[in-house]
């Protein structure tokens, strides 16, 4: 099928590679000329395991393109996908308006049917609202056909390919039979568990799942505070709740919060959305509160143990929201590093693929080129971002470098047990001291 992606970022140039690899023709649309410049040059503007290789392939095989034109991919495909940002609003409302202006571009270059797909997170009703769009902006009198769809997404960044290649599920919010058969044809490479429902359910599907999602890590992190407090380890509790098969293990996972693009942004979409239908998201708005509590209850941490900040040296491993990835967006890092700067400390910092993003964002920190050269004379160091880098490091190398051996682990990755051997005093979330 000759399918159009509009948006080249995680989700859509994740979703092009991958819609190319099973089969279709795919045309990557976006208006930031730099990166269609690299992608055309062969460059990849983002960081995801397997993305690179998979790219490589089909844009030599020119079963993938890359245009700046929506009007060029609208002529060129049935199927367009449309996967531009919905960032937050003040308010918490998704800023809808790059959906707009893709489903105005697209319907005033309509020379035949078309079908939208919504792949960007928006809230439910916002099909209606492209409808709307696309029908106000068609050539007066046209007689030309279209449809609009939901197709949620489900990829998580660092493992995107994978979760592309072998979904749980394939979500289809769909108002015509003719939108349901095109869609079936697009995934049927994959023989995934295909849903199939109309368009406001799958919008609400993707909303609920990373709210749930967002919740059962809040919720974690809130046992973690109360363990802190009676004595228990947090990481046996989350062991002993996994093994249920009603709760599961994944997402028990405690540490500073999460980040990344989707979670905060879409719990604000949800509350928002409930509020504006007359809902009051009490639990939603708990989520939220945890997960900015927990930055700052980490940060009181670092104060306490290590008494006064100002003029003291802090190590910090890890800048990435997650391990995988280099999006630095809401990153807990971001928050931490500017505490601990304002109360006069120097960072230095290190991160195996997000530095050159964190630059950007990150001023008055020292970056370095390894995990070693951050803790040279450190009084103690951060591990901010799960990388398997972290665990496979000389702690006896690390621990003779640093001019005071504390560790506070905020993703309680490290084994605490084995660092106290090596004379460290290691601080988690929920764990108390090792030592």
């Amino acid at each position: 099928m000759d399918i159009a992606i509009v948006g080249s970022g995680y989700v859509g140039l994740v979703t092009g590679v991958c819609l190319a690899h099973i089969g279709h023709h795919v045309i990557c649309c976006d208006n930031n000329e730099e990166k269609i410049k690299v992608l055309k040059s062969g460059g990849v503007p983002i960081y995801e395991p397997g993305l690179n290789e998979l790219l490589a392939k089909y844009r030599k095989s020119k079963r993938i393109v890359f245009t700046t034109s929506i009007a060029e991919a609208a002529k060129k495909a049935t199927v367009i996908f449309i996967a531009v940002g919905t960032p937050s609003k003040k308010n918490g409302d998704a800023d809808l308006t790059y959906i707009e202006n893709v489903a105005r571009e697209v319907a005033r270059n309509m020379d035949s049917y078309k079908l939208l797909v919504e792949k960007s997170t928006v809230p439910a009703q916002t099909g209606n609202r492209i409808e709307r769009t696309i029908r106000l902006n068609l050539p007066k009198n046209s007689t030309l056909e279209f449809d609009v769809a939901s197709n949620p997404e489900f990829l998580r960044e660092g493992s995107a390919v994978e979760d592309f290649m072998h979904p749980d599920r394939v979500v289809l919010g769909v108002s015509s039979k003719r939108a349901e058969r095109l869609l079936r044809e697009v995934y049927k490479p994959l023989k995934a568990n295909i849903v199939v429902t109309n368009v406001a359910t799958a919008e609400m599907i993707k909303h609920a799942s990373n709210s749930f999602l967002a919740t059962k890590i809040s919720f974690i992190n809130s046992v973690a505070q109360i363990c802190e407090r009676v004595g228990a380890d947090v990481e046996k509790v989350a062991e002993g709740m996994g093994y249920d098969k009603r709760i599961g293990r994944s997402f028990l996972n405690t540490g500073i919060g999460y980040g990344g693009s989707c979670f905060p942004k879409d719990v604000d979409a949800f509350v928002r959305l409930a509020e504006k239908s007359g809902y009051d998201f009490s639990i939603l708005k708990s989520v939220r509160q945890v997960n900015e509590d927990q930055k700052k209850s980490f940060i009181r941490l670092i104060e306490d143990k290590l008494w006064n900040i100002k003029d003291k040296t802090i190590a910090v491993w890890g800048l990435a929201f997650k391990a995988n990835t280099d999006d630095m967006r809401s990153a807990a890092s971001l928050t931490i590093i500017e505490a601990l700067q304002a109360e006069g400390a120097s960072i230095q910092a290190y991160d195996p693929v997000a530095m050159d993003n964190a630059k950007k964002m990150i001023k008055g920190v020292k970056f370095c080129e390894d995990a070693y050269a951050a803790v040279k004379d450190a009084d103690c160091l951060l591990l901010l971002t799960e990388w398997d880098e972290f665990r496979k490091v000389d702690f006896t190398k690390v621990r003779d470098t640093m001019s005071q051996t504390v560790i506070f682990d905020g993703r309680n990755f490290l084994d605490h047990d084995a660092l106290g051997a090596f004379g460290f005093e290691c601080y988690g979330i929920g764990r108390g001291k090792h030592a």
